[in-house]
């Protein structure tokens, strides 16, 4: 399929024209980064193919994704991420940094284009990050909340589970590794009402608007207390506060069933896909 048309349809099911981002650093990179992107921090990022036979998803372009496709030895390929840096815990201040030089280069030799979508992805929808989690977890959705650059990226749903142990076990099951369970509350599920924010979701604002709700039990990727971050500090201390629990289960791991659910779309298209595994950072909830 030309690229042109898979970059306009994915402009047009995702409504970039309609949604706001915030920034992302690509001062390392920025001579190859289209126009476009550095306008609207949004869509194709790397533009170097003409035709795409094949789309690859994942959720950050990491060196793990990246060693994968370029080990394929396939040209006139997609590569469509949630986020269009490298998620590093261990990157001082800001937690993401570019893809090497090196990297970016190869990629334009093998004709490899590179598109991202952070806000319009994590938008509840169809493939959105939260919704995805909601479905992997078995969460019966009953509602949206939390405003994330004007839109809704949160849901409060019920589950079958009804203490907090047995369904941290389940999330742990469903996410295939540890996970961090912060007890600051009822061992009780209130209701059997739980709340998930995909990604990193430890706002203050997030635990400020479930205070004035029922659910007492949260789930999202990043709970670190971050030096760097104050407010993470301050989500804590809500959380404590006001007996809500939260489950942290790793950006990653929480984000990738938007990933995975993706490939639909590109299934509509006609577009062979796969989704890239990767590994998640433990150090999100350290």
């Amino acid at each position: 399929m030309k690229a042109k048309l898979v970059y306009q349809s994915l402009d047009k099911e995702f409504e970039l024209d309609k949604l706001n981002e915030g920034e992302w650093d690509f001062s390392d990179i920025e001579d190859y980064v289209t126009e476009s992107f550095k306008g609207t921090r949004m869509g194709l990022i790397l533009d170097n193919s003409e035709e795409i036979e094949k789309v690859y998803t994942a959720v950050f372009p990491s060196e793990r994704v990246l060693d994968q496709i370029l080990e394929s030895g396939e040209n006139n390929i997609l590569l469509f991420t949630h986020h269009p840096l490298i998620w590093d815990t261990n990157a001082e201040g800001f937690p993401f940094r570019s893809i090497p030089v090196n990297y970016v280069r190869e990629l334009r030799e093998r004709a490899i284009s590179h598109y991202a979508i952070h806000v319009p992805l994590d938008r509840n929808g169809p493939y959105s990050t939260s919704i995805s989690l909601a479905r992997a977890l078995n969460i019966k959705i009953e509602r949206e909340f939390f405003d994330y650059f004007g839109v809704m990226v949160g849901i409060i749903g019920g589950t079958k589970y009804k203490s907090l142990s047995e369904f941290s076990k389940h999330v742990e099951n469903v996410v295939g590794h540890k996970l961090k369970t912060w007890e600051y509350g009822s061992s009780n599920i209130s209701n059997q009402m739980v709340a998930a924010v995909a990604g990193g979701g430890n706002y203050p604002e997030i635990a400020e608007e479930l205070i004035e709700t029922e659910v007492r039990t949260y789930i999202t990727g990043v709970t670190r207390k971050n030096p760097s971050y104050e407010p993470s500090f301050r989500f804590h201390e809500i959380c404590q506060k006001h007996g809500i629990n939260v489950i942290a289960a790793t950006h990653y791991s929480t984000e990738k069933f938007a990933c995975i659910a993706v490939r639909k779309f590109f299934d509509s298209l006609g577009i062979p896909s796969e989704f890239i595994e990767d590994e998640p950072s433990f150090n999100d909830y350290e």
